[in-house]
């Protein structure tokens, strides 16, 4: 039996539906989610699993052979770092006989939410009991274009400089996680990198969005100090100021450029990666 938790997240739910799609398997299926009346209906059955209640997680995994963790969404440390033990001590409990835990890139280690993902793949390698698959994903193209989304004027103005991201499409990470949560035996003990190929940059997003929309769009970067006052502006919780401010200085600085040639990721999918400029330019609105 596979459990897949968080599956009303964005990764979650599309991992969820990738797996609904495949005859025959979602019999050894099933949902975790902390609010699971709203969970995705694809015909799987939903358990509640809530990384806060500790206590009521080892039923939650009772007869699961194989638990896809995705990470337990973004918090302080602690916060997170209390779930994620929280889920690996019960699964331990429970008998579960491995876990495929979606982390963040090798590169992402400047950012400041990198060192719970850290945590708990070393958490994860202590086990005395457990098998795991650590998939290392990079950032999402779909975050890359909320980051360089147009002002009213068509004008781009995150902080990020000439720097580049070797952004990935979520839904070809869902797909390298169906496919190793399925045959975990065969990637046990392993650490993809699943980063794209090609890392793209701001300018390149506007001219995407112009050929994309016919609407003249211009990438005129912005300062660190100017974003930050205005996600803190936005109301935002106080932890995400840093998260979006590093995220912006770690591209601008060439941290998340990528290795620029196939990996992991292509190896895995069997196939080359949706171009992340294709995936930001279906998404994008454009009335902005």
């Amino acid at each position: 039996m596979l459990l897949v938790t968080g599956v009303n997240g964005g990764l979650g739910s599309l991992v969820l539906e990738r797996l609904a799609e495949r005859p025959g398997t979602v019999a050894g299926v099933l949902a975790g989610s902390r609010t699971p009346e709203r969970a995705p209906r694809v015909g799987v059955p939903v358990r509640t699993v809530d990384f806060d209640r500790p206590r009521t997680l080892e039923g939650a995994f009772a007869g699961v052979r194989t638990l896809l963790l995705i990470s337990a969404g973004y918090g302080e440390d602690d916060v997170v770092i209390a779930r994620h033990r929280a889920a690996i001590g019960a699964a331990e409990r429970a008998g579960v006989g491995h876990v495929v835990y979606t982390s963040l890139s090798g590169g992402g280690d400047h950012l400041a939410y990198a060192l719970a993902h850290r945590w708990t793949g070393r958490r994860l390698r202590a086990s005395a009991t457990l098998r795991w698959t650590i998939l290392r994903n990079g950032l999402y193209a779909e975050l890359l274009g909320f980051l360089a989304r147009p002002d009213t004027d068509g004008v781009i103005t995150a902080p990020l400089g000439d720097g580049r991201l070797a952004a990935v499409a979520r839904a070809d990470l869902a797909e390298v996680a169906v496919k190793v949560a399925l045959e975990p035996d065969r990637h046990a003990g392993r650490i993809y990198e699943l980063v794209g190929e090609e890392a793209v940059g701001g300018a390149d997003v506007a001219a995407a969005l112009t050929r994309a929309t016919g609407r003249p769009v211009e990438y005129r970067p912005g300062t660190l100090a100017g974003a930050r006052a205005a996600v803190a502006a936005s109301g935002v919780e106080a932890f995400q100021v840093p998260m979006l401010a590093g995220t912006c200085s770690a591209i601008a600085h060439g941290f998340l450029a990528g290795p620029g040639k196939p990996g992991d990721l292509a190896a895995l999918l069997g196939r080359a990666p949706r171009p992340a400029l294709d995936v930001i330019a279906a998404g994008t609105d454009a009335a902005w």
